[in-house]
This record gives C-alpha cells, sequence and structure tokens, in this order.
C-alpha cells in the first residue's frame, strides 16, 4: 500500500484547491431558492413571505475525507479524496419550501482507476416542495431511500451520492401508514456528470406502502416498475413484500419479490428474490444470521436491483455489482453473519458472507467465495472517524481482492 498524508494536511491542500468552486457553490445556493428538507410545522419559524423564508434558511457545510486502499489479487489501486457539502434549506411559506446541495469530490493523491468516486463539483439535490395536510411533494433533483435501500436507493457510502430527477409524493393521512409515489426521469448514478454511464434517462414509477400498526414489526409493499432508456437490460418490473420487527431480544426480517423483464428490455425471464434473517441481543452484542436470493430463470436472466445500494450486501468489496445489475448469470445465494456492539461510545462490527451460484448449470461455478470483514467507528470531538476493511477469497468467481476505507467526515 502506498504512503497517504494526514487527513489535515489534506484538507488544507483541498481547500485551497477548490476555493472558487466553493464560493461558486455558495452564489448559487444565495441566489436560488432552497428548502427545509423535514422540518415539521412545530419547529418552522413563522414566516410572512417567500423572501423572509429564505432568510430564515439554514446552510451547512460538511466534510468527508477517505483514504480506500485496494489491493486485487496483488495489484494496488489506491485513492484519498475529500467531499466537500454545502447545503441550503429555506423555511417554509404557505406550505412551500425549497433544498438545493452542492457536492465536490476531489482527488487528493493520484488517481489510478478502480474506486468509484470521481472528481467533479455537480449539484446532488435541487426540488421544490409543497406540503399540505398529510401530504407532501417534491419536484426536482432529490434523496430516495425506501425500506432497507435493497432496491432504491442513496448509495451514501460513496463520495459522489446517487439521486433521482423527478416527482415524489408521500402520505401519512392514514393511521401508522405511509404511502410513496415517485415518477423518476433521470437517475444521478455514482460514476458522475463526465461519465458516459453517469446519467441514465428513466421514464420509471416507484411505488411503496408501508404500514406499521403491528406490534411484531413493520410491513411493506411495493411496485417498482423501471424503464430505462439507456441501459434497456435494466428496465424490469419488481413486486414484493417485506416484515420486519422485534420482540424483545429478539430481531427478524422476512421478504420476498418477484421480477420480469420489462418496457425495451431484450430478455424475457421471470425470477424471484427471497430473504430471511433474524438476530438476537445478547446484553451490549448483537448476533444477527440470514439467508439472501437473487436468483435466476435459467439463461434467460437473473433478478437484478439497478437501484439499489448495493455496497450494502453481498459484502463490501463490491465483488457483484454485475455491472450495476447487482447479480450475476446463474443468480447468487447468500448465507451471512454478523457480530456487532459498542464499547464506550464506539461501534464495533464483524461479518462474514458464504456466496454461492443459484444455478450452477448456467453459472458453470457453485461455490463463488467467501467474505470476512470488520467496522470501527466513533466520535473524536465533533469529527467521526471509521476504519472497515473486507477481505475476499476467490473460490469459482473473480479473484481474492481487499480493502481498506480510513474515514473523517465532519459537519458545521
Amino acid at each position: 500500500m502506498k504512503n497517504h498524508p494526514l487527513l489535515t494536511t489534506a484538507l488544507q491542500t483541498v481547500l485551497q484547491r477548490r476555493t472558487l468552486a466553493l464560493a461558486i457553490s455558495a452564489l448559487s445556493v444565495t441566489t436560488a431558492p432552497a428548502f427545509a428538507q423535514e422540518m415539521t410545522e412545530a419547529e418552522a419559524p413563522t414566516v410572512n413571505s417567500f423572501g423572509e423564508a429564505l432568510a430564515e434558511g439554514e446552510a451547512t457545510l460538511s466534510f468527508r475525507a477517505r483514504t480506500e486502499m485496494v489491493d486485487v489479487d496483488g495489484n494496488d489501486v489506491d485513492l484519498t479524496s475529500l467531499k466537500t457539502r454545502l447545503t441550503y434549506s429555506s423555511a417554509a411559506y404557505q406550505g412551500f419550501n425549497t433544498l438545493i446541495e452542492m457536492d465536490d469530490v476531489t482527488h487528493i493523491t493520484d488517481f489510478e482507476g478502480g474506486v468509484g468516486d470521481p472528481e467533479g463539483t455537480e449539484v446532488n439535490q435541487a426540488y421544490l416542495a409543497y406540503t399540505t395536510g398529510a401530504t407532501t411533494f417534491k419536484y426536482g433533483r432529490q434523496r430516495i431511500l425506501l425500506d432497507n435501500q435493497r432496491f432504491v436507493g442513496g448509495v451514501g457510502f460513496r463520495q459522489n451520492e446517487q439521486t433521482y430527477d423527478g416527482f415524489s409524493a408521500s402520505n401519512t393521512s392514514l393511521e401508522d401508514t405511509t404511502l410513496f409515489l415517485a415518477h423518476i426521469r433521470n437517475v444521478n448514478r455514482i460514476f458522475g456528470e463526465d461519465s458516459p454511464v453517469g446519467d441514465h434517462t428513466n421514464d420509471t414509477y416507484l411505488l411503496n406502502a408501508k404500514y406499521a400498526g403491528f406490534s411484531a414489526g413493520t410491513l411493506s409493499g411495493y411496485a417498482y416498475l423501471i424503464d430505462n432508456e439507456d441501459a434497456a437490460a435494466f428496465s424490469t418490473d419488481t413486486y414484493g413484500a417485506r416484515f420486519a420487527g422485534s420482540q424483545n431480544a429478539l430481531g427478524y426480517a422476512l421478504e420476498y419479490a418477484t421480477q420480469s423483464a420489462a418496457a425495451n428490455n431484450p430478455a424475457n425471464y421471470d425470477a424471484d428474490y427471497v430473504l430471511a434473517e433474524g438476530s438476537y441481543k445478547l446484553g451490549a452484542v448483537t448476533v444477527a444470521a440470514g439467508y439472501e436470493l437473487l436468483g435466476a430463470d435459467g439463461a434467460d436472466g437473473q433478478f437484478i436491483t439497478p437501484l439499489a445500494t448495493l455496497h450494502k450486501f453481498q459484502g463490501w468489496t463490491d465483488k457483484f455489482l454485475g455491472g450495476g445489475t447487482g447479480n450475476i448469470a446463474g443468480g447468487i445465494e447468500d448465507v451471512y453473519l454478523t457480530i456487532g456492539t459498542s464499547l464506550s461510545g464506539v461501534k464495533l462490527a464483524l461479518n462474514y458472507h458464504q456466496l454461492s451460484s443459484d444455478d450452477s448449470g448456467v453459472s458453470g461455478m457453485d461455490k463463488l467465495g467467501s467474505e470476512a470483514g470488520f467496522l470501527v467507528a466513533g466520535k473524536l470531538a465533533e469529527v467521526n472517524l471509521s476504519m472497515k476493511y473486507s477481505n475476499y477469497t476467490a473460490d469459482d468467481f473473480s479473484v481474492d481482492t481487499n480493502k481498506l476505507w480510513l474515514t473523517a467526515a465532519a459537519q458545521f
């Protein structure tokens, strides 16, 4: 692995290089309508005009410095980067509010490829919202995180977040129920605007209904109808249900979904998704085990999750991204174990994944590989610090891979 500068030195360097970019970002924020993301009426200041709503708004500035060290079968790929985020949200006026958020990612060390954190400055969010009663409408570029982000998420771990251009509506008028609907015209992917695959034009509908009135847990039902006009293989119709909850020391999650090719997708397949997970809390230690299946329909196709936060699943080394689909030919079975605790405010976690092919006759593989990793995270003064490591040992799929992330983040 290469030696890297101290995070404090890195911060000084990037601030010198990006003074102009931040000045432009700040100017665009102060001259554009912007607004509170999740402010209740009780928390919102009383304003008498839209101009006053802007004046009563709040700005936050955050930094996240990260060194990512990757060893792929003996070949090193390292990157130290800094994400600077400037967010401005207005107060609400007659139900309207707006938000604008600018992100800048700077490479502090030379970028050698292979790490999904491209350099650049872009608008991460910019939307107008209107709240009436129990319904909130949003139009513009926005963050959408549904359930555990297995099917729709933001890939927030990466320096460049995935966000969505479109219209959304959320309603909570029914007791213990949240209804969500969105129409997406563009997906701003983690690869950045300069990448030919950084944006995908869509005509996609997302529907999610969640009921939290059961004492045993929360039930979600969903329909994700993806029509990707730039990547036809991503176009799918997915219908499913999820139930997750806890009783005393016991936690559990069950989920099933079915998927078929849709819209302009040249394939013709039907495949299933299954999740069964249980956890138990032993004092300060939580132990969890689970089984996840992304199935295959023979050689015709496999269950894919192109809008998911893929880094959260099937191991942190991201060996099974499948070109953004989250699956490979023949499907994937993942049996996993996690152990987590907290000591004096420091979070500790261990995980292990054993990954196999769902249909070895299609993939030509049986045991794909295994992965083990750990996470240590805590706070020093106002800075959040973490160290995350993962080691993938290949059997029939890909090659041995090690990844280490050192991260420091702060918000002002």
